[in-house]
């Protein structure tokens, strides 16, 4: 068989929805939003790891791009800079018009294949995005945001990160406050970056399948960005989907400490450490080859999808590479082009093709679709709350 072949024509019937793609951010910082610099519409290799013909021959046919801002931007200007995230995806769908399709729920990701576009959702990645206010969630979710990432790299108020210094434990009554009201509108809880106690609060609160939207299995990597198995085994009682991520220091045990010492370059340089600008790029490169650093392939992503189906079952894994927001990919999956090389690596595995549709289109469907349909339930019996950090946690603030 080729597999290659194969695995294209799976994707023509069931694309990838990816769980995040950092190309906002990638547009803010490299161009300031100036999309005639970064036309995606023309080839971007070299600048960018999305294009839409790259998306095309990568068999995407959903993407969830995150509305990502730095934690270093808090309060109002965390607020302001995430609106302006959504605003410049508003604009990337209105150039594109005959490529990417809005999508807000399950069924438009449906007509979107049906029409040969490629459904575009946001996901928040970081609660400092709604600065402790129910209403600025609800607020993100009428401008279409459909998950939030309840942490990114620090602890916020009301929750603690993976890669932070434990503060809460997990979640505060806030914490709580804030997932519950995600379920009643309809946002998918996203317990990706979140440290294992936040992981296990937010499973035992939520009444809706949780996600993953970019995190591999910690069982292949000890990285505390990945999933613990006892967290893996609790998703089918939740319904929810856990997206595997393609990010090199995640998924390679031998680039942990490697991606340590490239973080500390950069940082030296004056430079954030998850910067992609062209200038960041070159330092990066120049560390590279003073360097060499290990080199995940495409065998490694499925390895973690191995372990990610032997524990929690086909029908709650998914996918989510992380392009555009990390300075390295594996070998075979470079950009977004490369989904049909893990499709069909999988298909050398022996993953039958019925598992494969569900870990590309059918997974993140059925649970934005069960997400909706909890939210239904949940407004016939109560209405938005407007409970604050200050009622609940007492004033809790950095």
């Amino acid at each position: 068989m080729d597999h290659l072949a194969r695995a294209r024509e799976l994707l023509a019937v069931h694309p990838v929805v990816d769980g995040h793609n950092d190309l906002p951010w990638a547009l803010r910082e490299q161009v300031g939003y100036d999309l005639d610099a970064r036309d995606i519409a023309a080839d971007q290799r070299g600048l960018l790891h999305t294009d839409l013909n790259r998306l095309r021959a990568g068999g995407v046919g959903g993407q969830f791009w995150s509305v990502y801002v730095r934690t270093d931007l808090t309060g109002d200007a965390a607020v302001s800079a995430t609106l302006e995230q959504i605003d410049i995806v508003a604009e990337l769908i209105a150039r594109y018009p005959t490529q990417l399709r809005r999508a807000l729920t399950a069924d438009d990701l449906e007509k979107a294949r049906a029409e040969g576009r490629i459904a575009s959702l946001m996901g928040a990645e970081g609660g400092h995005s709604i600065n402790n206010s129910l209403g600025t969630l609800r607020a993100l979710y009428d401008l279409g945001v459909r998950y939030m990432t309840l942490t990114h790299n620090d602890n916020i108020d009301w929750a603690d990160s993976a890669t932070d210094l434990p503060r809460l434990g997990g979640l505060s009554a806030f914490g709580h406050e804030v997932v519950r009201e995600m379920n009643r509108i309809g946002m998918l809880v996203d317990l990706s970056h979140v440290a294992d106690g936040v992981m296990r609060d937010a499973l035992a609160t939520s009444t809706a399948p949780v996600i993953f939207s970019h995190s591999s299995a910690r069982a292949v990597c000890d990285h505390p960005r990945n999933i613990p198995d006892d967290v893996l085994a609790a998703l089918p009682a939740n319904g929810g989907v856990a997206m595997a991520t393609f990010v090199p220091k995640f998924v390679l045990p031998e680039a942990v400490a490697w991606t340590l010492a490239a973080d500390r370059n950069m940082r030296e340089h004056g430079l954030h450490h998850l910067d992609t600008t062209p200038v960041a790029m070159r330092i990066h490169e120049d560390f590279e080859a003073a360097h060499p650093r290990p080199e995940a392939t495409v065998a490694t992503i499925a390895d973690h999808l191995d372990h990610m189906r032997a524990v929690a079952g086909i029908d709650h894994i998914g996918i989510g590479g992380d392009y555009d927001g990390t300075a390295f990919t594996p070998r075979g999956l470079e950009d977004v082009s490369g989904y049909p090389n893990l499709i069909a690596e999988l298909l050398r595995r022996h993953w039958s093709e019925g598992d494969l549709a569900k870990l590309t289109w059918q997974n993140a469907v059925r649970v934005l679709r069960d997400a909706e349909a909890v939210a239904r339930d949940e407004q016939s019996g109560r209405g938005p709350s407007h409970a604050t950090i200050a009622e609940l946690d007492g004033q809790r603030t950095r």
